[in-house]
């Protein structure tokens, strides 16, 4: 069966073949392998890419293979990143707090540990007691399910609602951009329980490797988020393809038509929908810790625009173009914002790019929509194609 779904999927093992090669050039070329050429900060920066290569092939999925334009993926992604976060800061206030009560003449109990981390975490909205959605935060293992169950469950639900009534089009990518902002808007609160505009920060000190140094965290996470991306290419691939697949880009080219012919539309919709917004938050969980810091305005609804720009320059339709519309704009936005890009004096005026690389952004995905509709990926195909008739 594997060998069915891979002789069929060529491209998988292309990809596969690629990203080992990348992967294993990065561990070479790392600080922790000792030749350096590739800092510590690049290793944290392609690690995030990876992450948001894995959440642009499900937007690639729910849109361009199922033609739902959602614009609420991000929030599944940022729902990931707190719930692990609060795992990790938790814990590692709970470490920092006990070695400064152990200093005390008389041993702190339970109660007096677990204040003090609530005044440590809380007391910068002004408040010490843990709120109810902090009531696993000292489980790893809980708080990896909550990873996966708390999307899952809200893209469930939200989907079973929008689905059942048959809301399709822009009315249900202004559902999906409403539930982004409803928990944007909530998470801004302070008395949300996950310190307002705070946010969650220290995600990078991971608990029980306080030696460790970060050069092998960071990279230990690259490994992590490439071996994610891996798992989710194939699995994504093998929804795609076969029947599964041909229903679901039915569903996209015309719905009616797949309604007539008996199958039950809104189950594929919701499979594709849940499964999505599981896979996002496993790619969030992977991607905060790497960062450093989680806060309200990382699901904000302009985060889920710009992943289906990413998506559309990309190539929608081709899991491949996903990733390389997502590695191509995030890296490219981590230069032009991170300065690296010089900036561009015109005498009247001087191009500053860390102000300019969204209209510049702009101007590419409107390009990209009039001149090549079908991405960064269609290119390959020309290429390809050109290939085949030599």
């Amino acid at each position: 069966m594997t060998q069915g779904f891979l002789s069929k999927n060529p491209s998988v093992l292309w990809f596969l073949l690629v990203l080992g090669l990348f992967t294993l050039g990065v561990t070479v070329l790392s600080e922790t392998a000792g030749v350096g050429l590739i800092s510590t900060s690049f290793v944290k920066t392609l690690g995030k890419t990876l992450c948001l290569c894995l959440i642009a092939i499900a937007m690639d999925v729910v849109w361009g293979y199922c033609g739902i334009l959602s614009l609420g993926h991000f929030a599944f992604f940022g729902i990931g990143g707190y719930a692990i976060g609060m795992w990790l800061m938790y814990a590692r206030t709970e470490i920092i707090v006990i070695k400064s009560l152990n200093a005390a003449a008389i041993p702190p109990t339970p109660e007096e540990i677990t204040d003090a981390v609530g005044q440590q975490i809380f007391g910068v909205v002004g408040s010490t007691d843990f709120p109810w959605l902090w009531a696993f935060s000292d489980s790893l293992f809980l708080q990896l399910l909550m990873v996966v169950l708390v999307p899952g469950l809200l893209a469930l639900v939200f989907g079973w609602l929008a689905f059942r009534s048959r809301v399709t089009g822009v009315y249900l990518s202004i559902l999906t951009q409403a539930m982004t902002l409803a928990l944007a808007l909530y998470l801004f609160q302070n008395d949300s329980g996950l310190r307002g505009n705070n946010g969650l920060s220290g995600l990078q000190n991971i608990p029980g490797f306080e030696r460790t140094p970060q050069a092998v965290i960071s990279l230990g996470f690259f490994w992590a988020s490439a071996l994610a991306l891996a798992l989710g290419y194939v699995l994504f691939a093998w929804v795609v393809s076969g029947k599964m697949g041909s229903v679901i880009r039915g569903i996209r080219d015309n719905e009616s038509r797949v309604r007539f012919l008996g199958y039950h539309v809104e189950t594929y919709k919701l499979f594709v929908f849940t499964l999505t917004a599981v896979i996002s938050g496993i790619a969030g969980a992977l991607y905060y810790p790497q960062a450093g810091i989680i806060n309200p305005a990382e699901v904000a609804p302009i985060a889920s625009i710009y992943l289906a720009v990413w998506v559309a320059i990309g190539g929608r339709g081709r899991l491949y173009g996903a990733v390389l519309g997502a590695a191509v704009v995030s890296l490219m936005s981590s230069w032009f914002t991170g300065g690296g890009a010089p900036n561009i004096p015109l005498g009247f005026y001087t191009i500053q790019w860390t102000d300019w690389w969204l209209v510049l952004l702009g101007f590419s995905f409107v390009a990209v929509t009039l001149f090549f509709p079908k991405g960064i990926g269609g290119l390959f195909d020309i290429i390809v194609r050109k290939g085949d008739q030599k």
